[in-house]
């Protein structure tokens, strides 16, 4: 049974519970994925039949849960972004320092973040100074592009105002360079190729020029070999 959606109806493509889920779906069993503040929250609630997904945080927690129904979590059982989770059996607590030593170690496989522009290159850029609702500090982030195997985006396909995510260079500051291997977004999965972008799926509805037109770079195509996880 699919868990009840977070959103409001959109008119096309994917919601946020739709993204997560399509994510989900490309996470290889039993890895060990850090889930980024934001909508890659979302991630702990699908779990692909038949797998199993280690979900970490950076505040202190390995096997971490869904966030509980409102007024049956525990007030101190938290992710980094504050949002209350559950655990899953076998899940373990530690101080954010061996946190960090996971990360830095490379024992995590896969990083899922947000982000307010990725590059045709893979650069990231996922924190900003300046804006009054910007996120303040780059906080983990830095560590997480540079340790773990590969790198997830789950964002928007544009802001609210329209403006573009994808782009050909980045105007925000960097959190690592070439560190993007894809991207989920409510339009369309997109690949990082030593080419470009290239479109790996399209959400349902979609066409392909309605996402070349919302993309600040040159779109590919899908290809069999791009559908490839």
């Amino acid at each position: 049974m699919r868990p009840p959606s977070t959103d409001t109806p959109a008119a096309i493509g994917w919601s946020r519970d739709d993204i997560a889920r399509r994510l989900a779906q490309d996470i290889p069993h039993g890895s060990y994925v850090n889930l980024g503040i934001g909508i890659p929250e979302l991630v702990a609630r699908f779990v692909p039949e038949g797998r199993t997904l280690i979900y970490h945080t950076e505040n202190g927690l390995l096997g971490m849960g869904p966030s509980p129904a409102v007024g049956a979590g525990d007030p101190e059982l938290i992710n980094a972004g504050k949002r209350q989770v559950t655990m899953m059996p076998g899940a373990a607590f530690f101080d954010q320092a061996t946190s960090f030593a996971m990360i830095r170690g490379g024992h995590l496989d896969l990083s899922v973040l947000g982000a307010l522009q990725v590059s045709q290159a893979g650069d990231l850029a996922n924190w900003s100074t300046g804006e009054a609702d910007a996120i303040p500090a780059v906080g983990g982030a830095m560590d997480l592009v540079a340790g773990v195997r590969r790198v997830f985006v789950l964002t928007q396909h544009c802001t609210k105002e329209g403006e573009m995510k994808l782009v050909g260079e980045c105007t925000y500051p960097l959190t690592g360079r070439a560190v993007v291997d894809r991207v989920y977004t409510d339009l369309a999965v997109v690949d990082i190729t030593p080419d470009g972008f290239r479109v790996v799926e399209l959400a349902p509805g979609v066409d392909f020029g309605f996402v070349q037109e919302r993309t600040g770079a040159t779109l590919l195509p899908p290809t069999t070999r791009a559908a490839a996880v």
